[in-house]
């Protein structure tokens, strides 16, 4: 039993360790997109579905001893996958479909490795059954989950703060090589069961379910129904959270540690499951979720968003695998059980990775996803008593109804929506016909652009980039000269900064969504109406300015932070060392900081201090007509650019924080920029 659960407890430890390593390792290269968790989390959904199937085939139809040796030579071989640090060659040119691309390097980099820790858990149960034949292999499964949470919770505060990614990665490799080792010792024990010389891994020692019918089609189907959906719930809320905050470790982390410990708590004992206690409160936590999610009041609630949707995770999941629990067969049929539950999950992280942003133009899948459990209550409790029944119709008429009605205003006032890997956007009118008429460019839940329809201010730049804005005041600082400028800016958006071009200048944007430039130029004019030479280079800004050689900028703006799902890897030391190889030594660096949740001026200024470079906070309360509050922090070499009277005048004193360590591309503290 000891070997056993070790055995266990290491693979799903490193199974569940590997997933944050491998997945900020590539963040960066991806624009810190939340869906690069997603893709992240249908490769390693597909992938244990495919180890829970070769640990199907290979206990029903390998006999012990050939088992033995077809998986330890498999464990051998995959140590060749190490050290699962990524190569350089799979960096997106900007070109690619950033989804397959994130699969095939998984797969090149921790395919196999990863592919036979999924397998350990079902195999070693089976194992385990063969050699003690009459005892449950079911509190193992529980085991595994547990090392799988400590592994996640463990990472954001352990780890991640302390050991840089490439040590992690390296580190991690060794652990899986020690596991190796563990694993063939422990299929070898196994060998010393009486009955391994003479049949198949647990046919031949079922206990005492020798009786029990082999579980039909429609009792795996209702399997695979109940783990797709808690699947499917997982991928949606980490979304919903990721894009509303960042994608990073720590938020990718809270919603898998809540879907393990309810896969824990079920399988370990049936008192955690109090199935009339759990199937009411499911009804009323799908209630609420699908409220929250429709009513756009409550949209920018950060507190109440993660509150009510990782508490609903919490009550979806207990009722998805606390029904699965209650279901499960005999150990006979453990391996066929594991499978159905690996297919269900395959399938609800490819529904919300793969299908949705192809079928779908917004996020709904988690609005789907809610209906779809509503349904599944209804089901389960169809032969309960009335008020059950009752109680599941009402959660999903209610989940239906806000689905159409979140549908119905998402689309209000809406002429254009459109998504891909890097999100949703949408253009919207509003007043049109009137001097209020404008359209805006929305990336989610926030405005990237915004431009009056009068012929009066067409023209005008408007929002975050006033005249009286951190990026206004440094560019109208700049054009009394008679030499032309060149601006950087990373973040196309509606083009508005563009309206600041003067003949001769030459604008240059960087953006990593592909269908951002086709809206800007059909949807909004600033800038086919600028003066200046307009350049725009689609991929990753950091990547391609890495590549470039040096373009002697003016002034670089960083105009990526106004979303709440901030992309961490362009606010770092290394990221301002690439920056400075691409200005003029007058030049200015101008960070857009305005942000709902967070409070990044601290952190730029830390940067500039590393860098020895002066820096000065904008900060405009957007009192014009036209205007929006913004923040601007300016970053420059010669601190005398900054003493211009039209910055001079507007400068805010910086709080610093000594106490806060230097943001760098193997550590950032979300937590600590939290705005109270």
């Amino acid at each position: 039993m000891l070997l056993s659960a070790i055995t266990i407890f290491t693979s799903a430890f490193l199974l569940f360790l590997v997933q944050p390593i491998i997945a900020k390792e590539i963040l960066p290269w991806f624009g810190g997109s939340a869906a690069v968790w997603t893709t992240c989390l249908v490769f390693f959904q597909t992938t244990l579905l495919l180890g829970y199937a070769y640990a199907d085939w290979s206990v029903r139809t390998l006999k012990a001893n050939r088992q033995v040796q077809v998986h330890a030579a498999l464990l051998v071989a995959s140590v060749l996958f190490l050290p699962i640090v990524p190569r350089e060659f799979w960096k997106p040119a900007g070109s690619e479909n950033p989804i397959w691309l994130i699969l095939g390097l998984l797969a090149a980099t921790i395919g196999l490795p990863y592919f036979l820790l999924s397998t350990t858990s079902p195999l070693a149960q089976a194992w385990f059954a063969r050699r003690f034949p009459g005892r449950s292999p079911y509190r193992l499964f529980a085991l595994s989950n547990l090392a799988s949470m400590l592994a996640l919770l463990g990472y954001p505060f352990l780890l991640e703060p302390w050991i840089a990614t490439r040590t992690q990665a390296w580190s991690w490799s060794a652990g899986y090589a020690g596991f190796v080792a563990l694993c063939i010792v422990t299929a070898l024990a196994s060998l010393r069961a009486p009955a391994a010389s003479t049949g198949y891994a647990i046919a031949a020692n079922p206990g005492p379910h020798a009786n029990e019918r082999a579980p039909t089609g429609a009792r795996q189907v209702l399997w695979c129904a109940l783990a797709a959906t808690g699947s499917l719930l997982l991928l949606s809320v980490s979304n919903h959270i990721t894009q509303n905050i960042a994608a990073v470790p720590l938020l990718w982390i809270v919603p898998l540690s809540i879907y393990l410990l309810t896969f824990i708590l079920c399988f370990d004992a049936p008192r955690w499951y109090r199935r009339d206690i759990f199937l009411s409160m499911a009804a009323a936590a799908l209630g609420v979720m699908a409220w929250t999610l429709a009513d756009d009041r409550l949209t920018h609630d950060l507190e109440l968003q993660i509150g009510v949707f990782c508490v609903g995770l919490f009550i979806a999941c207990m009722f998805c695998h606390g029904e699965l629990a209650r279901l499960k067969p005999a150990p006979r049929y453990l391996t066929r059980f594991y499978l159905m539950i690996s297919l269900g999950g395959a399938i609800g992280s490819a529904l919300v990775g793969i299908v949705a942003p192809l079928v779908l133009n917004a996020y709904f899948e988690l609005a789907f996803g809610i209906v779809l459990c509503a349904v599944l209550l209804m089901w389960q409790v169809r032969r309960d008593i009335i008020v059950m029944r009752v109680l599941a119709v009402a959660a999903s008429l209610t989940a239906t109804g806000c689905a159409v009605w979140g549908i119905q205003e998402f689309y209000d006032t809406t002429i254009l929506t459109t998504r891909n890997f890097y999100g949703v956007l949408r253009v919207q009118e509003s007043g049109a016909g009137t001097d209020e008429g404008r359209r805006s460019l929305i990336h989610g839940t926030i405005m990237h652009g915004n431009q009056y329809l009068s012929p009066v201010f067409k023209r005008e730049p408007s929002t975050y980039y006033t005249t009286t804005s951190g990026i206004g005041r440094v560019l109208e600082s700049l054009h009394p000269t008679k030499d032309p400028i060149k601006v950087g800016i990373i973040g196309l958006g509606a083009g508005t900064i563009a309206s600041y071009g003067a003949r001769g200048d030459v604008y240059r944007f960087y953006d990593i969504n592909p269908a951002v430039p086709g809206i800007a130029h059909t949807w909004f004019t600033y800038l086919d109406d600028s003066d200046a030479k307009i350049e725009t280079v689609l991929g990753d800004a950091r990547l391609n300015l890495e590549r470039e050689p040096p373009q002697g900028f003016d002034v670089l703006a960083i105009d990526a932070f106004s979303s709440d799902a901030i992309p961490v890897h362009l606010i770092t030391s290394e990221a301002v060392d690439v920056y400075l190889k691409h200005m003029k030594p007058g030049g200015v660096i101008a960070f857009h900081v305005t942000n709902r949740f967070l409070d990044l001026v601290p952190v730029v200024k830390a940067l500039a201090d590393a860098h020895a470079l002066r820096a000065t906070w904008i900060r405009d309360e957007g009192e014009g007509p036209l205007a929006s509050r913004s923040d601007w922090v300016l970053l420059a070499r010669d601190g005398t650019v900054l003493d211009r009277p039209l910055i001079a005048e507007a400068e805010t004193e910086i709080t610093e924080h000594p106490e806060w360590r230097l943001w760098t591309d193997d550590f950032n503290n979300l937590v600590q920029v939290l705005k109270d």
